[in-house]
C-alpha cells in the first residue's frame, strides 16, 4: 500500500506572516529612512544613526505591537473555547444537534450526518465544536510569542541590509547603493514569501517591489525638500 503524503502550508500561516511583514518593514522603514535623511544633504554619519535608530525602535515596535494583537486574537479564541465548554456541560444535546445540522450543510445525508456526530461528539466533544463551528485547530492557533519574535528578528535583519550598504557605500553613491539594496532585498523577499505561500513568485516580487520603490522616492524626495527649505 502506498502511504501518500500531502504538505499543506496553512501551519506556516502564523510565523510566516509575521516574519515576511517584519522583514519588508525593517528593509522598506530603514532604507527609506536613511534615504531621506541623505536627501536633505546630511553626512555619513546622521545616515548611520538615523539607521541604526529605525532599526531599534521598528524592531521593538513591531514586536509589541505583534504581541498586542496576536494576544487579543488568542483571548478571543479562549474566549470561545470557554463559551463552548460551557454551552457543552449545559445543553449537549442541543450542541450535538448542532454538530449534526453543520454536517448535514455539508452535504452529509441525515442518517450518516447524525451517525458522525454521535461519534465524534462521543470522542472528543469539545474539539469536534472548536474544529467544525469555530473554525479553530491547533495548527492556525494565535501564538502571541512566537508571532512577537519573528517579527522583531525579521524587521532586525531586514533593517541590517540597507544599513550594511549605507555603511559601505561612498559618500557620492550611497543614496543609490541603498534604494537599489533595498529594492533587492524587497524583491527576494517577495519571492520567498511567496515560495512559501504556495503564490506565484513573480507577482509576490511586484507587489512589494513596487510599492518599496515608490515608498523610498517620496521619502528621498521630502528629505530634499525639507534639507533646501530647512537649510
Amino acid at each position: 500500500m502506498h502511504l501518500h503524503l500531502e504538505r499543506h502550508r496553512g501551519s506556516r500561516a502564523g510565523w510566516l506572516r509575521a516574519a515576511v511583514l517584519g522583514a519588508d518593514d525593517g528593509i522598506l522603514s530603514t532604507a527609506s529612512l536613511m534615504l531621506g535623511v541623505a536627501g536633505s544633504g546630511a553626512g555619513r554619519a546622521a545616515v548611520l544613526t538615523a539607521g541604526i535608530a529605525g532599526l531599534t525602535a521598528g524592531a521593538a515596535a513591531m514586536a509589541i505591537g505583534e504581541y498586542v494583537s496576536v494576544s487579543s486574537q488568542s483571548d478571543t479564541e479562549a474566549a470561545d473555547r470557554e463559551r463552548e465548554a460551557v454551552e457543552l456541560k449545559e445543553n449537549p444535546e442541543a450542541e450535538l444537534a448542532e454538530l449534526q445540522r453543520i454536517y448535514r450543510d455539508r452535504g452529509l445525508s441525515q442518517s450518516l450526518a447524525a451517525e458522525v456526530a454521535a461519534a465524534l461528539h462521543a470522542a472528543d466533544p469539545l474539539g469536534s465544536h472548536l474544529r467544525d463551528e469555530l473554525g479553530q485547530t491547533p495548527a492556525g492557533r494565535a501564538r502571541p510569542v512566537q508571532a512577537s519574535m519573528a517579527s522583531a528578528a525579521s524587521f532586525g535583519l531586514g533593517a541590517v541590509i540597507p544599513l550594511l550598504a549605507a555603511a559601505l557605500a561612498s559618500a557620492a553613491g550611497r543614496s543609490l547603493a541603498v534604494a537599489l539594496t533595498g529594492l533587492a532585498a524587497l524583491a527576494v523577499l517577495g519571492a520567498v514569501g511567496a515560495r512559501l505561500g504556495g503564490a506565484r513568485v513573480l507577482r509576490g516580487m511586484a507587489r512589494v517591489g513596487v510599492g518599496g520603490a515608490v515608498a523610498m522616492g517620496i521619502t528621498y524626495g521630502i528629505g530634499q525638500l525639507l534639507g533646501t527649505t530647512v537649510g
